[in-house]
């Protein structure tokens, strides 16, 4: 069981606040023997050969006994954002109240100024904000942390709030890792807002740039009658580390890359761990409960790779060591040049499995790290269920009810109203999905009913058509400056057409992303579209994307295969309906008809 206590020797040794609210979880353990979920990986590691003392020398070195930086030596062939963390140290802004200076002045003048212009395009990314400068001059996004996707009532209420002040410029997100991001904030309100998100148990720090992502455990953690650990426990815990309690944990903040981390809970892998830097997967050894580990797995512009054994266990009691021990390997022997060649796999590639793990060995407490279990918890041949609709929970009485959240975007008013529901049917308590959707968890089977007449389960319907609830966008070309195309109203729109051509006999996941860096997860969708642009037949330049096919999720994942380039979207219906009739059985609607 994880312990609280544990956190307090992995934390910076400044004053920090207690421990979050972390309850020790329930472990229910299977029976199961299976081998370790990983998938063949498309690059395999490098063979291990000997690693030069001179390459596993580290990188960086502590300043002012706070601030992590590059060594002098090794400041040669950085690449920009390298540049801009050398020129001021991203945590100060927070660490040391910058942002409150920051937030007096006006656009005019942080322009003419280059470290400010630098804060508000980059630096500020490690508060979690982020400038809209290509399409909302001025406005920022917020990205917030919210492990395993637990949020109250009273926070959504309090974010509902903050967009509902920006009017038709604010709005709000469920993202692919489980989290809340609100849209249209302006730079003199965030030293308020940070605040007011301190106050309700929020905090935004680190959430963006090269730190470690929101962590994500299994949505149903707690309430699921089949779940093999609660893993809110965990995730609580490693956000308490990744933050230091909500005041800024420096010496993990300036990583080479982002970095991401899951908590497997579920034979679902609801989490997707091959998809992250870092996966926990449930085990036991020696009759102790604990995890195996993968690491590696990312997706990027040019390359994505599926998360593969460290070959190590920990017990679950002890899960913040390992964390802290990958993340200082990787902060301290990762590359800086090239941004497509900085993500944690890479390093694993240049070092070698076995002296990646070495290193990782090396930075434990006592300077050991136990092999993996034989077998994890994990049942290679379960059918991964679906959430959305109404469910039984483990508690008598009770059921959870999933809501499909088209696209993942939402309005203040509808923010309202979730929590409203919340506190009305269940326990004031909601749960959000890496398929950017919403649990409203412990209501009350007497209360059911009368949840699902509620006007606004119209809008998020616990029953969407099968095309729709596998459905997921990242934010595309209205708000982020990276979009190369629309992709929320697009997916819509292009769902609704191949509706229209085809039916099919079950869910068919399909994800949308807007340009390369597949904020969509396009790789593990069973159909995917990634944003570029192309000429259409007279010519002209169109919005248009590349089309993947064949991710999977759960126990046999593996990722997606480019299928078709450069497709202009207004063309894009009628191939996805051939796909879905060539690969996932569906039936044409001329065809239905004539039988009828």
């Amino acid at each position: 069981m994880a312990s609280s206590a544990s956190l307090q020797r992995f934390l910076p040794p400044y004053p920090h606040a207690a421990a979050s609210r972390c309850r020790p979880p329930g472990v229910r353990a299977r029976p199961v023997q299976s081998s370790t979920v990983s998938a063949p990986s498309s690059s395999t590691p490098a063979a291990d050969e000997a690693v030069s003392a001179e390459r596993l020398e580290p990188r960086v070195e502590q300043r002012e006994g706070r601030y992590w930086v590059l060594k002098e030596k090794y400041r040669t062939g950085l690449n920009p954002q390298e540049k801009v963390k050398l020129g001021k140290e991203p945590m100060s802004l927070f660490m040391e109240g910058g942002i409150k200076e920051l937030a007096k002045m006006p656009m005019e003048e942080i322009e003419a100024d280059k470290l400010s212009k630098e804060d508000i395009d980059v630096r500020l990314k490690w508060l979690g904000l982020f400038h809209r400068r290509k399409h909302q001059y001025g406005r920022f996004m917020m990205r917030l942390k919210l492990p395993n996707g637990v949020t109250t009532s009273e926070q959504t209420r309090y974010l509902a709030s903050v967009i509902e002040a920006y009017g038709k410029e604010g709005c709000a997100d469920v993202t692919t890792r489980q989290n809340w991001q609100i849209r249209g904030v302006t730079l003199p309100d965030v030293p308020a807002i940070l605040d007011g998100l301190n106050a309700v148990g929020l905090t935004s720090l680190q959430s963006g740039m090269d730190n470690v992502r929101n962590p994500v455990g299994n949505p149903l953690a707690g309430i699921d009658p089949d779940e093999i650990v609660d893993t809110r426990s965990y995730t609580n815990l490693l956000s308490s580390y990744i933050t230091s309690n909500f005041q800024g944990n420096p010496t993990i903040t300036n990583l080479p890359r982002k970095w991401n981390v899951c908590v497997i809970g579920s034979h679902d892998l609801y989490e997707h761990p091959h998809i992250n830097d870092l996966a926990y997967m449930p085990a036991v050894k020696g009759g102790k409960f604990g995890f195996n580990l993968l690491v590696g797995g990312f997706i990027s512009p040019k390359r994505w790779e599926e998360a593969l054994p460290l070959d190590a266990w920990v017990p679950g009691d002890n899960i913040i060591p390992v964390c802290k021990a990958v993340l200082e390997a990787y902060r301290d022997l990762g590359t800086r040049g090239n941004r497509q060649k900085t993500r944690m796999m890479w390093l694993i590639d240049e070092l070698g499995m076995e002296a990646f793990r070495s290193e990782v060995e090396k930075r434990m407490p006592n300077g050991v790290l136990e092999r993996a279990a034989p077998d994890d918890l994990i049942d290679k041949k379960w059918q991964r269920r679906d959430y959305l609709g109404v469910h039984p929970q483990k508690q008598e009485g009770m059921s959870y009810v999933g809501l499909h959240v088209a696209v993942g975007r939402v309005q203040a008013a509808d923010m309202f109203e979730l929590a409203r529901l919340a506190d009305e049917y269940g326990s004031g308590e909601l749960r959000l999905t890496v398929e950017q959707n919403i649990v409203i968890p412990n209501v009350k089977n007497e209360k059911v009913e009368a949840l699902l007449a509620e006007p606004l389960l119209q809008k998020f319907s616990p029953q969407p058509s099968l095309l729709l609830k596998g459905l997921v966008a990242c934010t595309g070309n209205q708000f982020c400056g990276q979009a190369i195309i629309e992709t929320k109203q697009r997916a819509l729109l292009v769902t609704s057409q191949v509706e229209k051509l085809v039916s099919v006999p079950r869910a068919v996941r399909m994800h949308w992303t807007g340009c390369p860096n597949s904020c969509g997860q396009v790789q593990v969708a069973d159909i995917g579209f990634m944003g570029c642009l192309t000429k259409d037949s007279a010519g002209k330049i169109v919005e248009a994307a590349d089309i993947f096919v064949g991710g999977r999720v759960g126990s046999d994942s593996h990722l997606a295969g480019a299928y078709k380039k450069s497709v202009p979207c207004d063309e894009l219906a009628p191939i996805v309906a051939d796909i879905l009739v060539e690969r996932f059985g569906a039936v044409r609607r001329e065809r239905e008809e004539d039988e009828e």
